[in-house]
This record gives structure tokens, C-alpha cells and sequence, in this order.
């Protein structure tokens, strides 16, 4: 009978992008402009949403949680992918890893809760004016973010404790830049096939439903928008919906090309760089997309921006 020496392992090697040594002063920059724009950006939609009275609306507010979720994505990743790929590498303690997918998961399975209600306070705006200040009122759309939250951190810890309970032997190199949980289940030297399952499970609520239900709504939509006789009516229906659509296609776009599409039809290369796009650029493309195309974030920046130069 054949014993295999297993060692414990406590402490994570994280590879980064050392496919690309000749990038590296190119990723640094990129890792350093791109989270600042991040940070500001996303800080500056919360300020203005709080301060001016003009964008207490439903849909502002649920703005300001999409800033928050993120905030948490960017300040989970970016700085230790600073640290990696400035040194060519890096390591991190086991704890912090699996703490660091939690921190992402958590926020990816808030976005496709707020992702869906946000289309759902487009439809009733669009199709049930008469009742859409009674139905999308303040206190539901607080108490459906602190239920989307704490459905979140919740689920994912079901995730996290099956993870925990697993034995890591090594070795203990992650050809990436962040700690996700394909690579964590590929350095578990025990059976992870009910994991797997697990999470294939929680994958269908947790991100098919808020997709179909998006569809559903921007069906509705677009049927309310064609029974518009006039250009201009079509128009306004389509420029009010089409931040909020242009952002669900790049996150459900990003997420299925890293997470969806079988391992052997793509290269951890081509990962690396759909995860960095979803980490990195996302958060920061989120606020733009949302301030260059609406009138009223454009006005309270300026409106702002007044107060304080007097």
C-alpha cells in the first residue's frame, strides 16, 4: 500500500501575471490610476446621492449600493494584487485567501440582487407610473438592501464552511492574481465534488433568477416603449434604461466568460484578463456610465461644485 507525505498547508503563493513580465510596469500603472478613479468616483456618486434633494429617488439610492458593493471589490483585490505583481509574485496566509473570495463573492451575489430590482424599479417607472411612488416607497427599498446583504454574506458562508472543513496539502501556487474558488478547490487534497455540486446548486437562484426576472422586465419595457407613438417617447424610455442595461451586460457578460464557459475552452491567460476587467475596470466604468449619461447626476455635480467654490 502507497502513503502519500501530506503537509499541511498554511500559506498560499499567488503567481500574478509573470505570463506577462514585459507588461508589469504597464499593470502597476494601470493598478494605481485605475483604483483611485474607482475610489473617487464611486465616493463621489454616494456624497452627491446624500446631499442633494433632487436624487432621493429609489434608483439613486440603489446607485449608492452599487457603489458600495464596488468599493468592497476594489479595496478587497487591488492592493494585494499591487503586492503581487510588483514582486513577481506573492504570498498570502490561507485564512486570507479564502477570507478575500468571501469578501468577492459576497459582493458578486449582491450585485445580481441589486442588478435585478434595479430593473424592476425601471419597469414599474416606465409601465406602472400611476403607483410607482407608493410601490418602490423608501422604507422597501432599505429593507430590500439589507435583505439582498444579509442574503449575501449569509449564503457565501455556507460556501465558506464547507471550504474550511477541506484538508490543503499542496502545493500551494495559484496561477492567478487573487484568491478565487476554482484555484482553492484545486489545491484540496480532499474530495470537493460536494462543493461543486454545492455551489452549482446556489448558482441558479443566486444569478439565473435576477437574470431571467432583468429579462422579463426589459421585455415589459420595451413592449410599453413600442406602444409609444412618438420618437421622442421611445427615446426617453430607452436613455432612461440604458445605464443601468449597459452595466448588466458587462457584469453577466464578464462573469460568464470567467466563470461559465468550460476550463478547456479558454487559458488562464484569457482569465486572468476577464478577471481583471470584471476586479479592476468595472468598478471604475460603473459610476462613469451612470454620470456621463444621466442629467441629473451632471446637475448635482455642478450644483456642488457651486457650493463649494463660494
Amino acid at each position: 500500500m502507497n502513503t502519500i507525505n501530506q503537509t499541511i498547508m498554511n500559506e498560499i503563493r499567488l503567481l500574478g501575471f509573470q505570463d506577462f513580465p514585459s507588461f508589469k510596469a504597464l499593470f502597476l500603472c494601470l493598478l494605481l490610476v485605475f483604483p483611485i478613479v474607482t475610489v473617487c468616483g464611486n465616493i463621489l456618486i454616494i456624497w452627491l446621492v446624500a446631499s442633494n434633494s433632487s436624487l432621493q429617488s429609489p434608483m439613486y439610492f440603489f446607485l449608492t449600493q452599487l457603489s458600495v458593493s464596488d468599493l468592497i471589490v476594489t479595496t478587497t483585490i487591488v492592493p494585494n494584487t499591487l503586492y503581487v505583481i510588483y514582486n513577481e509574485g506573492g504570498t498570502m496566509s490561507l485564512s486570507a485567501c479564502i477570507i478575500q473570495f468571501y469578501f468577492l463573492a459576497c459582493s458578486e451575489i449582491f450585485e445580481f440582487f441589486l442588478l435585478s430590482v434595479m430593473a424592476c424599479d425601471r419597469y414599474l417607472a416606465i409601465c406602472n407610473p400611476l403607483r410607482y411612488s407608493s410601490i418602490m416607497n423608501p422604507f422597501l427599498c432599505v429593507k430590500l438592501v439589507i435583505i439582498f446583504w444579509l442574503l449575501s454574506f449569509s449564503v457565501e458562508l455556507i460556501v465558506i464552511i464547507s471550504i474550511i472543513q477541506l484538508q490543503f496539502c499542496g502545493p500551494n501556487v495559484i496561477d492567478h492574481f487573487f484568491c478565487d474558488y476554482v484555484p482553492l478547490l484545486e489545491l484540496s487534497c480532499s474530495d470537493t465534488s460536494f462543493i461543486e455540486e454545492e455551489i452549482i446548486i446556489l448558482t441558479i437562484p443566486l444569478s439565473f433568477t435576477p437574470f431571467i426576472s432583468i429579462v422579463v422586465f426589459y421585455v415589459y419595457i420595451i413592449r410599453a416603449a413600442i406602444k409609444i407613438a412618438t420618437i421622442s417617447g421611445i427615446s426617453k424610455v430607452f436613455s432612461t434604461c440604458s445605464s443601468h442595461l449597459t452595466v448588466v451586460i458587462i457584469f453577466y457578460g464578464t462573469l460568464t466568460g470567467i466563470y461559465m464557459l468550460p476550463n478547456k475552452k479558454k487559458s488562464m491567460i484569457a482569465n486572468k484578463i476577464a478577471s481583471l476587467l470584471y476586479t479592476v475596470l468595472i468598478p471604475m466604468i460603473n459610476p462613469i456610465i451612470y454620470s456621463l449619461r444621466n442629467e441629473d447626476i451632471k446637475k448635482a455635480v455642478k450644483k456642488n461644485l457651486g457650493k463649494l467654490t463660494e
